[in-house]
């Protein structure tokens, strides 16, 4: 009820420079609301980490009991945690992003069986050869170092 306090639809008509180009209105209750909103994220958020912790908390206290139980409650735990998680503006966002990132990796032209297969032969074939090439430059520094230079040969 205090939040609509210092609010009202009449007054003052805004500028037309400023309507509509991301200029916060002047109006107390905007910001009330965006506190009370936030404050309500965080703790909805520090809400799904307590749960998170009380699964993973549940996995050590059912150190007597089956393996299983003891995965089902972690896994309960995360659960109820993106649950909690999801109805925050934040995880909102994320949920958002999630989805249209698997939209356009569903638009991404994946490479036939062929296509790797001949990628993946010609990274190993130049692999090899730079082993080669470092090889052979190794053994030739050495020799050169070693026998010509120093005098050192190897018996």
């Amino acid at each position: 009820m205090f939040l609509q306090q210092g609010c009202s639809s009449i007054g003052r008509a805004p500028v037309s420079k400023t309507e509509g180009r991301g200029f916060d209105s002047l109006r107390p209750c905007h910001s009330l609301l965006k506190i009370a909103n936030v404050m309500a994220d965080k703790i909805k958020f520090a809400l799904a980490l307590v749960i998170l912790a009380a699964g993973v908390a549940g996995f050590y206290l059912l150190s007597e009991q089956a393996m299983i139980l003891r995965v089902l409650a972690v896994l309960a735990g995360l659960a109820l945690a993106v649950a909690a998680a999801w109805k925050t503006e934040q995880g909102q966002r994320f949920f958002v992003f999630a989805n249209e990132a698997v939209v356009e990796a569903k638009k991404v032209v994946w490479p036939t069986r062929k296509e790797t297969m001949q990628t993946t032969g010609a990274v190993f074939a130049f692999v090899v050869v730079m082993a080669l090439f470092l090889y052979l430059t190794d053994k030739s520094l050495e020799w050169v170092m070693y026998d010509l230079v120093l005098g050192w040969k190897k018996s």
